[in-house]
């Protein structure tokens, strides 16, 4: 019997279930996809161990379908990824989104919401996922092209925005905060801004930068226009950022309130040299 795929929220959901799936199955994988690399997690969750990991990165923007190429020779050529999957879960990592207050949001005109900040095509599938609990709604564009070819490969699976899986840990975080809080999430040459006033989101914006002046610039500027003090607002840092890297440096330039997130769940470790604020959106994903 041929089995037909229906897209339902940000799940690709099967009409029949299959069986062919062995039953010892438990390792789950996460697949981080951006413009310029990529990423791959396979996790035990019984164990929270990091059973492979690679990421690669790209040395230019790639388009949707040299992605897909990516993707198809990493699955084709590891052998840690040509198995089945308890779950396998993937994370756009792009600046094609917006952000709605959730009683605002009409699912039938998603796509008037991208059109304000995003160059969209009459063809382009509009996605959203729903944080509830703080009546939020992250509508964004992920990759038909991968979606499909993703679902051939493994059948049902969940995709979400990194935007909603940033949002969801912060808001947690600072659930009960009384302070005015940044947030900045970097992943290669792109970064994402959260501001949080007392525990609520203030501004989410996603910045492409080349040089780490453009990086602070981004910053000021938008510190200037939410009327935040450089001097005593608290930074906080999470993805691939460290002390000594020369966006650090800068940063610490005009910023001097500055640390890397902690999270009180524990965190998997991905390789000996991790910290805990690397990698986030796979770990939490």
């Amino acid at each position: 019997m041929m089995l037909i795929p229906v897209v339902i929220g940000q799940n690709y959901m099967i009409l029949q279930e299959t069986s062919n799936i062995p039953t010892n199955i438990t390792n789950r994988l996460s697949v981080q996809v951006t413009l310029t690399g990529l990423s791959f997690l396979v996790k035990n969750p019984e164990d929270d161990v990091a059973v492979f990991f690679s990421e690669k990165k790209f040395n230019q923007d790639y388009s949707p379908e040299d992605i897909l190429l990516e993707i198809k020779t990493m699955l084709l050529q590891t052998e840690a990824l040509q198995g089945d999957f308890k779950k396998v879960t993937v994370i756009y990592a792009t600046n094609l989104y917006t952000v709605v207050p959730t009683p605002l949001f009409d699912e039938t005109k998603a796509s008037e919401y991208l059109k304000f900040n995003s160059k969209i095509m009459t063809n382009d599938f509009v996605a959203h996922d729903a944080l509830g609990h703080y009546n939020i709604t992250t509508v964004y564009i992920p990759y038909i092209n991968i979606n499909n070819y993703l679902f051939d490969r493994f059948g049902s699976f969940q995709y979400y925005h990194a935007i909603t899986i940033l949002l969801k840990s912060i808001l947690y975080i600072e659930k009960h905060s009384l302070d005015n809080k940044v947030y900045l999430h970097v992943i290669n040459n792109m970064f994402d801004f959260i501001a949080i006033k007392k525990g609520a989101l203030l501004q989410c914006n996603t910045y492409l930068f080349k040089t780490p002046e453009d990086f602070i610039y981004y910053i000021l500027f938008s510190l200037e226009q939410l009327k935040l003090n450089p001097d005593s607002i608290e930074f906080i840092l999470c993805g691939s950022i460290d002390k000594g890297d020369e966006i650090y440096k800068k940063l610490y330039t005009y910023i001097r309130n500055i640390s890397f997130i902690k999270v009180d769940q524990p965190q998997i470790k991905i390789k000996d040299t991790d910290s805990s604020h690397h990698n986030f959106l796979l770990k939490n994903a």
